[in-house]
């Protein structure tokens, strides 16, 4: 029996006033199963600043579950710093980010806390069916794992999400992370830590639709690459040497030709495309270091991730 030990779930929420309710129901069962265990529960719910009735229904599951706490955020940061406030603020032995939509099948936390047990610090959960998801968004994910673990230092686990469990030493150890702009995935694989896969197939939503635009994820990625490698930047130092080596081949072609041939009339196209094409290049550097500019910039600010408006419950 383990009757000291809690189990903290931590429950990033948006807009989710529909899923809210069948969340609890849906996890009442292994929520039993799990107490029956002797773990006492903590349900965290972080309220990433909802404009629905989300906030209303969360307080209502505080006035009638006394595993239920809320973080209410004073307005929207985003999911990443959701989770953040949910590993700072979360109080268990062993914590476990899962979604609201329960995508992520409750069954499958048994699994993590069985490996868990057997000595494991971090136990992933690794998505072998993605039939749920679109095939646009399937498409885009496989990409986004093949280009950042291409260049990250740090390999990010393909097909594994935030539905994790992790131990209460690895929680510690992202709360001593200092930076801003957190892409946790990264950080997960970053802190390292004993590490178990479980395979699980992924369900539909159970209400609701995801809050994640093809926008927002195209700058989730952004964030993931830029956030853990520094490779967009050297790349566009070979490819200046490229061009600047091509550049070299060429006026020396035209030095022999002219001398062989003698002068040719000017081509005013060539010379359009030559500066048009220089000038694209300069400007998507340009880009590739404003991306880490700006994460320079927000981290010298040094403001918090997140700021909580209130707390309900867990008093």
């Amino acid at each position: 029996m383990a009757s000291d030990k809690t189990l903290s779930f931590v429950i990033p929420v948006y807009n989710e006033e529909a899923a809210v309710g069948p969340f609890l129901d849906g996890m009442a069962d292994v929520l039993g199963q799990i107490e029956a265990r002797g773990y006492r529960v903590e349900l965290l719910f972080v309220d990433d600043g909802s404009r629905d009735g989300t906030l209303a229904a969360l307080t209502e599951l505080v006035a009638r579950d006394r595993r239920v706490r809320v973080l209410e955020f004073s307005r929207n940061f985003g999911k990443e710093a959701a989770l953040t406030a949910g590993l700072d603020a979360a109080r268990g032995d062993a914590l476990i980010p899962i979604d609201v939509d329960l995508q992520d099948p409750p069954q499958v936390i048994l699994q993590l806390i069985d490996a868990w047990e057997q000595g494991y610090e971090v136990v992933l959960g690794h998505r072998t069916d993605r039939a749920s998801d679109s095939l646009l968004k399937r498409a885009s994910a496989r990409w986004f794992y093949r280009v950042v673990n291409a260049v990250a230092d740090t390999p990010v686990p393909e097909n594994v999400g935030d539905f994790r469990l992790i131990d209460r030493c690895v929680a510690d150890a992202l709360k001593r992370l200092p930076e801003r702009r957190r892409f946790m995935k990264g950080l997960f694989a970053w802190v390292g830590f004993r590490t178990a896969v479980v395979d699980y197939q992924r369900a539909p939503r159970i209400a609701g639709t995801t809050k994640f635009s093809g926008w927002k994820l195209w700058n989730l990625a952004l964030e993931g690459i830029t956030s853990f490698s520094t490779a967009p930047l050297r790349l566009w130092t070979y490819l200046g040497a490229a061009v600047a080596l091509l550049a070299f081949f060429y006026a020396l072609y035209i030095v022999f030709r002219v001398l062989w041939l003698g002068v040719d009339l000017p081509g005013y196209a060539s010379l359009l495309v030559a500066v048009l094409f220089m000038g694209g290049v300069q400007l998507i550097g340009i880009g590739v270091l404003g991306e880490y500019l700006g994460r320079v910039y927000t981290e010298v600010k040094q403001r918090p991730t997140y700021i909580v408006r209130r707390e309900h419950g867990g008093q």
